[in-house]
């Protein structure tokens, strides 16, 4: 059995324990020795050597037991390590899952540890924040080249449209749409369409007139077809104006209540979800989709290497600072911390209802690999020192019972 440094040290103090133990088991015979066949105080003496014998030599049997046959001889129920290691890895392996491997014990322990807090702290200070960024760095920089058009286009075309095209996505995009809806999250491209309507109509009454003047009557007067245009041009102004400033208006509520329709329909109107189902499945099918998605990861990879690649670049220090900032966000922020305590305690209770046996079963599967005779041996040095005081306390209190005894024997 190879040694590792710690082994060594406690081979050491095991060592230093039992010579302890069998000194005290010798100093009691010799006493017992000396004072034999004497009478008046001696007796007593000898009375407690002789009891420290048997305490020092029953524990000795006792502890020798555990981890081998005492002085050879094959007595029943000795060397119980090396003759059941087996049963009792499986008995050590159900105790830990019962007692420390537990989801309730983890979770507690989780809560407690404040994890959140702690990984805050470290994130925030010195340079870990930057540490972080280029050990990923240096993964993705060493990963991204070697992922080739070709993988890429395999992967898309073989794997995900397919795959997008068999699931249904009608009220996964419904939801979302409902989703945004309620949020007032499409506002802002509201506004900015609009503003740029209003900005382009403000400024292009000529491309209008260009556009509505050849469809006016032939019959029709130029002078009047101008007042039209113009009357035309300043109601779109005025009304894309109104729409611009008011928050209220009701082609804003329009909007709204179009795309809260169609929100629902995507995720209950069969026509509706079959049609949006039908688009998708045309889209996925179009045989420039797949070429086209790999251009696009091909220009976000480049575009990735490069920033990558310089240790300075706009990209590793945004990553860093906002790094930083969720740092500090855990430790100020009560509510993160709570919601992430939150996630990590559920993320380690499944790892452990899930796979809690598969990580336990390590513990027998080690022992039943090892020899017996090798595993009684591991299980010694760890606590074989200890259990040599089980030796010393029953030499001692051997000593004690048997003056006790020869006491009462006297008094009686």
């Amino acid at each position: 059995m190879t040694l590792s440094a710690a082994d060594v040290v406690r081979r050491r103090g095991l060592r230093q324990m039992r010579g302890v133990a069998l000194s005290l088991l010798l100093l009691a015979a010799v006493i017992y020795v000396i004072t034999l066949h004497r009478d008046g105080g001696w007796g007593y003496v000898n009375a407690a050597a002789e009891a420290a014998m048997v305490g020092a030599l029953a524990d000795w049997f006792a502890v020798t037991a555990l981890f081998r046959h005492p002085l050879g001889l094959p007595i029943p129920h000795t060397a119980i390590v090396p003759t059941r290691k087996d049963s009792l890895a499986e008995s050590l392996e159900q105790f830990v899952t019962e007692n420390f491997l537990s989801e309730e014990v983890v979770a507690t322990k989780m809560r407690s540890a404040e994890v959140s807090r702690r990984a805050g702290e470290w994130l925030a200070a010195g340079t870990h924040a930057e540490r972080i960024v280029a050990e990923g760095a240096r993964t993705v920089g060493a990963v991204l080249p070697k992922v080739g058009d070709a993988d890429v286009t395999a992967f898309v075309g073989g794997s995900l449209l397919p795959r997008f095209a068999e699931e249904p996505l009608s009220p996964i995009a419904g939801h979302f749409l409902q989703s945004v809806v309620d949020d007032g999250a499409h506002h802002a491209l509201f506004d900015l369409v609009v503003v740029e309507a209003h900005d382009w109509v403000r400024d292009n009454r000529d491309t209008l007139a260009d556009v509505i003047g050849p469809r006016a009557p032939r019959w029709s007067p130029r002078w009047v077809d101008s007042l039209v245009i113009d009357r035309i041009h300043r109601e779109m102004f005025t009304w894309l104006t109104d729409v611009r400033d008011n928050q209220e208006h009701s082609a804003r509520q329009a909007v709204d209540r179009l795309l809260a329709q169609f929100a629902d329909d995507l995720q209950h109107d069969p026509a509706m979800m079959e049609r949006f189902e039908a688009f998708k499945r045309r889209m996925l099918a179009h045989p420039d989709l797949a070429p086209s998605l790999t251009a696009v990861w091909d220009a976000v990879r480049i575009a990735l290497i490069d920033a990558i690649a310089d240790p300075r670049s706009t990209l590793q220090t945004r990553v860093a600072q906002a790094i930083k900032d969720l740092g500090k966000r855990l430790q100020t922020d009560d509510d993160l911390r709570a919601k992430v305590d939150a996630r990590a305690a559920e993320a380690v209770g499944y790892v452990i209802r899930t796979y809690g046996r598969e990580i336990v079963s390590v513990i027998s599967d080690t022992i039943e690999r090892w020899d017996g005779r090798e595993a009684a041996a591991r299980i010694e040095l760890h606590v074989g020192r200890d259990l040599q005081f089980i030796r010393i306390n029953g030499t001692v209190v051997g000593a004690l019972v048997g003056l006790v005894i020869h006491t009462l024997s006297q008094l009686l």
